[in-house]
């Protein structure tokens, strides 16, 4: 009972004061779960490239070089920031639901994959974003109730 208590009070942190983003928070039943797991793989797909691009520019020392570094880095740090976005404002407030047979487990892999995503930004190294594709699949078997 205290980890669920704790993941609520994240829930609730993480949602405070933060905009809209992607699908509407109107109750208008047109959902594209299917379109969100997608979306957050090719994010993590472009966190993977950034990470190989960044490893690659660090190296050298032009001018050219330094601005595509700088460029990588916000990109990477974007696209980590839209999974986590997706997870706290389309998951968890909108679809993951306390009456599913498996709430918890769709709780604690929801946070997974939130977590994955701040290391995918905290640092480049492929064990990261190989860990962070790995939560998003578990997560999206755990929100198809699949074992």
């Amino acid at each position: 009972m205290k980890i669920k208590s704790s993941i609520c009070l994240f829930i609730i942190t993480c949602l405070s004061g933060v905009s809209a983003y992607g699908h509407c928070q109107v109750p208008c039943g047109i959902y594209a779960d299917q379109h969100r797991f997608e979306q957050m793989l090719e994010d993590q797909a472009t966190i993977e490239k950034a990470g190989k691009l960044i490893a690659e520019l660090s190296g050298k020392n032009d001018a050219l070089s330094r601005n595509q570094l700088s460029r990588w880095i916000a990109t990477k740090e974007a696209h980590a920031t839209n999974i986590q976005k997706v997870i706290a404002e389309y998951f968890l407030a909108q679809r993951i639901k306390a009456t599913a047979k498996n709430y918890e487990k769709q709780l604690v892999s929801a946070h997974s994959v939130i977590v994955a995503a701040m290391k995918c930004k905290q640092n480049v190294d492929g064990n990261s974003v190989a860990d962070l594709k790995k939560a998003i699949m578990a997560l999206h078997k755990a929100y198809e109730g699949k074992k």
